[in-house]
Order: C-alpha cells, then structure tokens, then sequence
C-alpha cells in the first residue's frame, strides 16, 4: 500500500509545494512546528532513511540543502534545523524548520494550526 507521501508524488492528495524536481519533493508540513516547516521526501518509496541508498541519500540531502537556503532567505531565523525521525511515516523524509533557539525542534510541543490562507500566503512568500 503506498505511504501518505507516494500519494502526494502521485496527486493523488495536494500538497503545499515548495520545490521539486525529477527525483525530490519538498512541501510545507501540515502540523508546522514553526512558519516554513517543511519536508523534503524522495519521490521513490523508502521506508526509513538509512535504507536509501548512498546516491540517493546524497541527492536527497543536497536537494534539502537548496530548500535550507531559500527557506532561510524567505523566513527571518538564526538557521533551519534538519531532523531525520521517520515514525510518523513510512516513507523517507526530512524536515526543515526555520529555528532561533532548541526548542523550536521539540516535536512534543503543540504544532501550529494554520488556515488554507495562511498557507497559501506561506507559499506566496516563499515563492516571490
């Protein structure tokens, strides 16, 4: 059965897209820790990330090296944090979070509720 993800390459459910290309696929996370959360995912189905091969694990990362950089262009923060967990779905995936201090990585605490506009807009000002 494919994961969450594989039906976001698909179309099958929209996403917030924030790049892509042939191989690779970043989208704003629907449960933001902080504004500009993202996650970058190969579109190739692979359950934990350590099972991607090298090439593909390279890829993926200078892929989300691209994403790091425009998210911190467009998001004031000190850095973008990266975390590499892998429970909440079986499909590869890195998150991106525009961050200031350790805590803006603590994934116990509340996430953001957003609108549709409010991600909409995330979009707009990722994007001009």
């Amino acid at each position: 059965m494919a994961s969450l993800f594989s039906k976001i390459v698909s179309g099958d459910i929209p996403c917030y897209k924030v790049a892509e290309d042939d191989d690779f696929l970043a989208f704003l996370d629907l449960h933001p820790l902080r504004l500009g959360h993202t996650l970058v995912i190969p579109k190739v189905e692979v359950d934990y990330f350590f099972d991607l091969d090298d090439t593909q694990m390279t890829h993926l990362m200078l892929f989300s090296k691209k994403v790091a950089k425009l998210l911190k262009e467009k998001f004031p923060c000190k850095k973008i944090g990266v975390s590499v967990i892998g429970l909440e779905v079986p499909h590869a995936h890195v998150h991106l979070v525009p961050i200031d201090d350790i805590e803006d990585m603590n994934f116990k605490r509340p996430k953001l509720e957003l609108s549709t506009q409010d991600f909409e807009d995330l979009l707009k000002t990722i994007h001009t």
